[in-house]
């Protein structure tokens, strides 16, 4: 995660930044770990510290520029305090992990101080067994999933006995920026962002334009096609598919799954797919379970996904995914005709054609009011991401990471499921909204259904 070096938040970013006027769409992610013990509270102070001399982010906050409101960038924060993003707390003991969880969610329902860095870390001593847990809460503009995973890095020893690194003598003095001179900054970057969008559009437009004069139908064809790719993506939506999972309220509850990585690799080639697939196959099949079980059908439902815009030059760390909403099949009993079917429908959302102009769809719909753009997210079913995790041991200051739950933001969606895994096991975090789902322990036992359908092929 190598910082944001004083950068404007891009079109994406400022979204999720301005629909948080309503709370429901707060876009706040945790990482939940379980440690085998509770480290040295001073290793852990140092091991942050040194975390933060590293990532320059962590030392960041957002601003508007003075007479330019819609327009939001990275600064230091002068008045940065350790203390504050830095927390240890004592549940009564002995507490279980759904205690951790319980603990997590109050974290995650609570918005962010904006005058701070985006971020919170926590560490949860009093678990039975004398373990511990660690409360990573960030927002959603400053990392994505991946950018989280190497966040880890700088947290986390990839061995039990690794060498602590050196205690920082004081941390780096913050960079000042006055009204003038963030002023003719965003000057600057608006005549940059100018200058390179007419030199993106001249590298690309005369290519075209040859194209278009040797191929006039085949050009026609796809600005047509480019259209209706981008009408899919901005397209309103008025109500939900599930007719159970409709209401909303500003609270949730955590839960965790877990599924053998290898198991449901296999399990998802038997049937032509990915992993992925595989996962949005036991998501759907629990979906339709938990329908049976309300007395309710859903032949199909939406859902949101991100999808990674990442390259190998990007930084580490960093939000680059764009969300994708789409309709899945959900009423198919068979897994393996699910995961066919789900991988007919992941296959087209990654030749849309909109991927190549999402900063531009999103300056459009930052024009919109936030209204719109909240009841499309509103309508949205589910969430579900796949992050690559660690296959490794980790360890915190010489704790063992026994567990790593990853729990994205319910964004105004019924519910949201991530999957990170983590020594072979597929950590499963589900956030589901407290009005759209208010029985998460059968919730819970429906998506376990759904998922051991999709593990019963490798033995079919």
């Amino acid at each position: 995660m190598g910082g944001h070096e004083q950068g404007y938040l891009s079109q994406i970013d400022a979204i999720m930044w301005m629909v948080e006027a309503d709370p429901l769409l707060r876009s706040t992610i945790l990482a939940v770990a379980v440690l085998d013990h509770a480290p040295s509270w001073p290793d852990m102070v140092a091991r942050v510290e040194h975390a933060i001399t590293q990532v320059p982010a962590l030392r960041e906050k957002v601003v508007s520029v003075p007479l330019h409101p819609t327009t939001l960038r990275w600064v230091d924060d002068a008045d940065f305090d350790l203390g504050y993003h830095l927390r240890r707390v004592q549940l009564p003991s002995p507490a279980g992990e759904q205690d951790l969880l319980d603990y997590a969610r109050t974290a995650a329902m609570s918005g962010f101080d904006r005058a701070r860095p985006l971020w919170e870390f926590t560490l949860v001593e009093g678990l039975d067994g004398g373990r511990a847990g660690f409360v990573m809460k960030a927002h959603h503009v400053l990392t994505d999933g991946i950018g989280s995973v190497q966040l880890a890095a700088h947290l986390y020893d990839f061995e039990a006995d690794a060498p602590q690194p050196p205690h920082p003598d004081r941390l780096p003095t913050p960079r000042t920026n006055s009204s003038v001179s963030m002023l003719r900054d965003v000057v600057e970057h608006d005549i940059n962002g100018v200058v390179h969008l007419v030199r993106a559009q001249v590298k690309s437009v005369f290519p075209s334009l040859l194209q278009a004069i040797r191929h006039p139908q085949q050009a026609a064809v796809d600005m047509i096609e480019t259209a209706r790719s981008i009408g899919r993506v901005v397209a309103p939506t008025f109500t939900t598919l599930s007719p159970v999972m409709r209401d909303r309220m500003l609270a949730s509850h955590l839960r965790t799954l877990e599924v053998p990585v290898d198991a449901l690799r296999r399990a998802s080639k038997t049937a032509g797919g990915s992993l992925n697939d595989g996962f949005l196959a036991g998501i759907t099949g629990g979906l339709r379970k938990y329908h049976e079980h309300h007395g309710a059908e859903a032949a199909e439902l939406r859902v949101a996904m991100p999808v990674s815009l990442r390259s190998d030059d990007d930084p580490a760390g960093g939000n680059h995914v764009t969300v994708m909403r789409f309709v899945v099949p959900a009423g198919l009993v068979d897994p393996a005709e699910r995961i066919a079917e789900l991988h007919k429908v992941a296959g087209g959302i990654r030749r849309e054609r909109s991927l190549a102009h999402t900063e531009a769809i999103a300056g459009v719909l930052n024009a919109m009011p936030r209204g719109v753009i909240g009841s499309m997210l509103k309508h949205v079913d589910f969430l579900a991401s796949n992050v690559p995790g660690v296959p490794t041991p980790m360890y915190l200051t010489g704790a063992e990471v026994l567990r790593l739950y990853p729990f994205g933001p319910t964004a105004g969606s019924s519910v949201n499921v991530t999957l990170m895994s983590y020594r072979g096991v597929c950590c499963i975090g589900v956030n589901t909204d407290a009005a759209a789902i208010p029985d998460p322990d059968e919730f819970l036992r429906c998506l376990q259904e759904g998922f051991d359908e999709v593990l019963g092929l490798v033995n079919a």
